[in-house]
């Protein structure tokens, strides 16, 4: 079955040694990789996905390319997606686990990576401007996708997100313009993903309790699966909302019950900006904390904990996905919900708008950056109006940076 997959499957590892920029920058290159260059999913569909894994806690961009790999050839292709996906990052941030002492991470990042970050803003621009096309088609939603993206700016919370929805939702209620015109089957809804997940996750915090209460001699590698299996099921806003968790469970907690905190901010901060320099999911960062974590008790447990901990993170996400997702299709069957997908669509649009913002303020946090600019207009240029393909774009940009500097 998977031989006709392997092109796809092909395509999904050249997109993740190349996907830089967090979720924000995996949009454009999905929508260059998967839309417009392969044609595995079309626009509507990619928007579609988008928007139901952004209600979902976990990494959206990896749900999001999950589903992808899911319309073309069911769940065996999707898990398989979510394995090639989340390699390379997570290699690499294992790997640095190791190196975090012989590392120079601001060198890193200004250098090889100095072009990295404006490029991401070019990616974010061509998914906006493409996706606008397909879903802002009418006043409200023109409004809907202004307003959503203005607020998403001024109030930089995670929180705001599934606010954002539910308005855009009821707003496209009131128009009775759109019905339902094709009546799908009924998905099939596999509720034993719902109870593995819970099972896990009562397992986890009960074994996690038992191990630090009786002293097991290797109960941090216990305590680290329950950890990121519980940060994997309740987070929201992506890697960036990891690291406040980490930083309380990690160095906070332990030494607030009188134990040496498993590794110090700083090096948990390394980690965090290796990260972001990283093609793949953000959630990699999980790799090199649970390595680092283990650090003590030899390279063996070091490798464990970077397995477990990637492993904890991305289960609940892949386990909620698998079962809510049937659910969702079976859903927006009633005239309600396929009202909703409209604002739904178009808040997600001015959301993206507002990614990309927030990026380029950062990026001249200090002082207005006009190579910065001439990155980002280049970028979606050759994004929007030659064939180039999008890997040797970045790795255009990778040689650049490295050559100048």
């Amino acid at each position: 079955m998977f031989l006709r997959h392997i092109p796809f499957l092909k395509a999904v590892f050249a997109y993740s040694l190349t996907a830089f920029g967090g979720p924000q920058g995996h949009i454009g290159m999905m929508v260059k990789t998967f839309v417009r260059k392969r044609k595995d999913v079309t626009e509507e569909e990619l928007i579609e996905y988008n928007s139901f894994c952004q209600m979902l806690p976990g990494p959206s961009s990896t749900q999001t390319v999950m589903l992808i790999g899911w319309k073309r050839g069911g769940i065996p292709l999707a898990i398989v997606t979510l394995l090639i996906w989340i390699l390379p990052a997570t290699l690499l941030m294992s790997a640095f686990s190791f190196l975090v002492y012989f590392l120079d991470t601001k060198s890193i990042q200004q250098n090889l990576f100095l072009y990295v970050r404006p490029m991401s803003v070019g990616f974010v621009c061509y998914a906006a401007i493409n996706m606008m096309q397909r879903s802002v088609s009418n006043k409200m939603t023109l409004a809907i996708m202004i307003g959503g993206g203005i607020l998403t700016v001024l109030i930089r919370s995670p929180w705001l997100f599934p606010v954002l929805l539910l308005i855009a939702g009821i707003l496209t209620n009131f128009s009775n313009k759109r019905i339902v015109n094709k009546v799908e089957k009924p998905k099939p809804v596999k509720w034993i993903n719902l109870l593995v997940f819970a099972l896990v996750f009562i397992a986890a915090g009960v074994v996690s309790e038992i191990a630090r209460h009786q002293q097991w001699e290797h109960r941090r590698i216990v305590n680290l699966f329950e950890n990121f299996y519980r940060f994997g099921s309740i987070v929201f806003g992506g890697g960036q909302a990891l690291i406040p968790m980490m930083l309380v469970q990690f160095v906070s907690l332990p030494a607030k019950r009188g134990f040496t905190p498993y590794m110090t901010p700083g090096e948990l901060m390394t980690g965090f900006g290796l990260v972001q320099a990283m093609p793949g999911p953000v959630f990699s960062v999980c790799a090199f904390v649970g390595g680092l974590a283990m650090s003590k008790f030899g390279p063996v447990w070091q490798a464990a904990g970077c397995l477990v901990s990637i492993i904890a993170i991305f289960l609940p996400s892949t386990l909620l996905l698998l079962f809510l997702f049937p659910v969702y299709q079976n859903l927006k069957q009633h005239v309600v919900i396929y009202r909703s997908l409209e604002g739904i669509n178009a808040v997600i649009v001015g959301v993206i708008w507002a990614s990309g913002i927030i990026l380029f303020m950062e990026i001249n946090r200090t002082g207005f950056d006009f190579m910065s600019l001439v990155v980002v207009i280049i970028t979606f240029c050759l994004l929007q109006f030659t064939r180039i393909p999008a890997p040797l774009i970045v790795l255009g940009w990778l040689l650049l940076g490295w050559t100048l500097h």
